[in-house]
């Protein structure tokens, strides 16, 4: 029965330390291509935007259009074992979207599980970027 009671707290504590957090297309926006009009002449860079923004969908679907300053494209079924590839710290900020959302979430529901503390799922993903008429750039990255 104890160690029932310190398995709960343990797992409680672990919940309470790790975020995955929706965050809207427009919150996104702000983030980063109005760094765009602040005066850089690029894309903004994880340093200049304080996280790492990832496309989890298809490497197709990248180069047809993604958000504008995306530091990477990672299928979602690969996310696990590319993770590395990120090159981000487990403190790290990390934004991750698909098309909808759906291969989003599963994709921020993994980083979280490997230790990931803040991750966040932009919250309709392209469709509601381009719905909201935000930029998209296209080609290889």
């Amino acid at each position: 029965m104890t160690r029932r009671i310190v398995l709960t707290i343990v797992g409680l504590f672990l919940l309470s330390t790790v975020s995955i957090s929706g965050v809207s297309a427009h919150h996104s926006y702000l983030l980063t291509v109005q760094q765009l009009r602040a005066g850089l002449t690029k894309a903004p860079s994880m340093s200049q935007k304080g996280f790492i923004l990832i496309d989890v969908r298809s490497a197709e679907e990248h180069a047809a259009g993604f958000i504008p300053g995306t530091d990477l494209n990672i299928d979602f079924r690969e996310i696990k074992a590319r993770h590395r590839d990120i090159g981000a710290q487990l403190e790290d900020h990390v934004v991750v979207y698909c098309q909808s959302g759906h291969r989003s979430n599963i994709a921020a529901e993994t980083l979280a599980d490997l230790g990931y503390r803040h991750v966040y799922n932009v919250t309709g993903s392209m469709n509601a970027w381009l719905a909201a008429g935000f930029p998209v750039e296209s080609g290889p990255r």
